[in-house]
C-alpha cells in the first residue's frame, strides 16, 4: 500500500503530531494526497518548549491548523512512579486525549507516525497504540526513518535532517520519582546547550548530578569551553559528569 492509498481510504483523520520527522512527513502526505486532516499535539511537562514552536512551524509551513491539548501527565501516578512500563501507560493517556478531543471534532479516525523502522518490541508506546486502534499510515505502507528523511528532503521539509528526540521523562532513571522540579531543570540545562550549538545529545539524572552524554565529534568542544559550561549548569546540578563514551 502507498500512502496515498491510505489516503484514499482514510480520508477523514485526526493525526497525532510531535513535529518530529516522522509526523511531520505524515501531516505533508496527509494535505498532499488532500485528506480532511486535524492536527493534535499534547503539550505536557514532558515536552520541551521547542518542540512545541516547531510543530506550530511544521504545521504552518504546510498549511495545516495545529490543535493544542494542554494535559498535566503529572496527575497520574503510574507515570510519576517511572517504572518500566512507563511509556506504556503514557501513550494511552495522550492518545486518549487526542481521540476523546478528535470526536468532539468530528474526527473518528486517528492515526500516528510510527514508521516501519520501529521495533514493537523496544517501544511499550506501540502496545498502547495497537489497543487504541490508532493507525500507523508510514509503518503499514513500509516507510522506513531513512526514506522518511529522503522523502522530507525533497519536500523542502526543515525536518528532514532533525534529530531524533526522546521525551524528558527519559532522563530520569526508571524507578526514580518524575517530578516537576526535575524536568524543569533538565529542561534549562538541556536548553543551554542548544544555545552553544550542541546537537543530538542527552543530559540524564544520575542521583542528584547531571551526565552529559555527546556524540564523539563534539567531545573537544565541549571540554574547550568546560569552565562555561560548568558555570551555567551550576544553578541546576550540583555536579556535572561527562560521559566520556558519548552516543
Amino acid at each position: 500500500m502507498e500512502l496515498k492509498d491510505f489516503f484514499e481510504v482514510h480520508n477523514k483523520v485526526a493525526l497525532g503530531f510531535s513535529g518530529g520527522v516522522d509526523s511531520v512527513y505524515l501531516l505533508y502526505a496527509a494535505v498532499k494526497y488532500g485528506a480532511d486532516v486535524a492536527t493534535y499535539y499534547v503539550n505536557t511537562q514532558f515536552q520541551p518548549e521547542f518542540e512545541l514552536n516547531d510543530a506550530k512551524k511544521a504545521a504552518n509551513l504546510i498549511g495545516a491548523e495545529l490543535r493544542t491539548i494542554n494535559y498535566d501527565i503529572l496527575q497520574h501516578s503510574d507515570i510519576t512512579m517511572n517504572t518500566a512500563d512507563r511509556c506504556y501507560y503514557c501513550k494511552r493517556k495522550l492518545f486518549n486525549a487526542i481521540i476523546k478531543q478528535a470526536a468532539e471534532d468530528g474526527y473518528t479516525t486517528v492515526i500516528d507516525g510510527t514508521n516501519a523502522s520501529d521495533i514493537e518490541g523496544d517501544r511499550p508506546g506501540m502496545k498502547a497504540l495497537k489497543e487504541l486502534e490508532v493507525l500507523s499510515p508510514l509503518r503499514e505502507c513500509g516507510i522506513t526513518k531513512e526514506k522518511i528523511r529522503e522523502l522530507s528532503k525533497e519536500a523542502d521539509l526543515f525536518t528532514w535532517d532533525k534529530s531524533a528526540y526522546a521525551c524528558l521523562a527519559t532522563r530520569i532513571p526508571e524507578g526514580d520519582k518524575i517530578t516537576s522540579d526535575k524536568l524543569f531543570r533538565i529542561e534549562r540545562a538541556e536548553n543551554i546547550l542548544f544555545e552553544k550549538g550542541f546537537t543530538d545529545f542527552r543530559i540524564r539524572l544520575f542521583h542528584s548530578a547531571a551526565r552529559i552524554q555527546l556524540p564523539n565529534e563534539q567531545m573537544d568542544k565541549i571540554i574547550g569551553i568546560r569552565s562555561e559550561i560548568l558555570s551555567e549548569l551550576e544553578p541546576y546540578f550540583d555536579t556535572i559528569f561527562l560521559d566520556l563514551k558519548g552516543r
